[in-house]
């Protein structure tokens, strides 16, 4: 199954459409419209939402037989690739990776709403990481000389409004501090320039930094989560650092272009809540620090409407600054 991820994660590498050809014999039929599933993430290759996207995508078209496109429509922290999606007809056949938890500073296409919910893909912690060749001990070190010299430090993170985004910025209430957030159009582009020393901090998912980390390139500093990575069980969370009470974390769920009959909906979300239980799926979210999802249609719909009221005291509060 390894190599399964491997080739994922070398077409993402690519920066192109990845094409998944049907098997030979599909477990069960899908009355897809259209002669493909089309799949859109609103990211740059590289990212966990497009890594485990791919692996998923694969393991689809197995279980389907049906070609299976995935294609990556970067840019405004995925707004772009939701407006696509949204704009597009039930005949095309769009499915779409939606990130959470997401903010915009005007209404974007929403699950429930222009895109009909499928399914919850994964969902797990984000880490804090800086240069390794210019680290700080500790986490507590990192955010006490942020107090003294703000002026020095800034997070990247793969986007305005997105869940690193926020993390950030509910770090910055508990700290103290007023670290300068500098969105990317996706994780791998942040991962580079903070590993290259551009900047000094970055919170990202788990999948973008591990290598990076156990390379000797990146130090982690801490976990966003309640508890700790298994990936870096030596990697103290963020409440373990100092600041008691602190959580945050990120998830992907899987989205459909408006129009598609709500069975063909249900036969996907049955063949999906199968590949999330899949080894190389169940291995990829492993290796991007984070559990498998599952659940119905209504299971998503109901796990949104909670995460969003979760992170309306941190909006109200005019915390999050998205014209940047």
């Amino acid at each position: 199954m390894k190599s399964v991820i491997r080739s994922a994660i070398a077409w993402a590498g690519l920066g192109c459409a990845l094409t998944l050809p049907m098997a030979a014999s599909a477990e069960a039929t899908l009355s897809w419209p259209g002669k493909q599933i089309n799949w859109i993430v609103g990211f740059v290759p590289g990212g966990t939402a497009d890594v485990l996207t791919r692996v998923a995508a694969q393991d689809l078209a197995r279980r389907t037989g049906l070609n299976v496109v995935v294609e990556n429509k970067p840019g405004a922290s995925g707004a772009i690739a939701l407006q696509m999606v949204a704009r597009s007809k039930a005949g095309d056949g769009y499915l779409i990776t939606v990130p959470g938890p997401l903010i915009y500073p005007s209404p974007q296409p929403a699950i429930g709403k222009e895109l009909a919910p499928v399914m919850l893909m994964a969902q797990g912690p984000m880490v804090v990481v800086g240069p390794a060749q210019r680290a700080l001990p500790r986490l507590a070190d990192v955010l006490a000389d942020a107090r003294k010299h703000p002026e020095n430090w800034s997070y990247g993170s793969s986007g305005n409004g997105t869940s690193q985004h926020l993390a950030g910025e509910l770090l910055n209430q508990y700290a103290g501090t007023h670290i300068v957030h500098v969105p990317y159009k996706g994780g791998g582009q942040a991962v580079s320039d903070v590993a290259g020393g551009q900047i000094p901090l970055a919170i990202l998912g788990s999948s973008p930094v591990l290598p990076q980390i156990k390379a000797g390139a990146l130090k982690a500093y801490a976990v966003t989560t309640k508890v700790r990575l298994d990936a870096l069980p030596d990697v103290p969370t963020v409440a373990e650092s100092g600041f008691p009470g602190y959580e945050a974390s990120q998830w992907f769920s899987v989205a459909a272009s408006p129009g598609i009959d709500a069975a063909v909906l249900e036969q996907l979300n049955a063949a999906l809540r199968q590949t999330v239980k899949s080894p190389a799926f169940e291995t990829a979210v492993a290796n991007a620090g984070m559990i498998a999802g599952g659940g119905s249609r209504a299971d998503l719909q109901q796990f949104i409407a909670d995460d969003t009221a979760k992170w309306q005291k941190l909006l109200d509060s005019g915390a999050i600054k998205l014209a940047e």
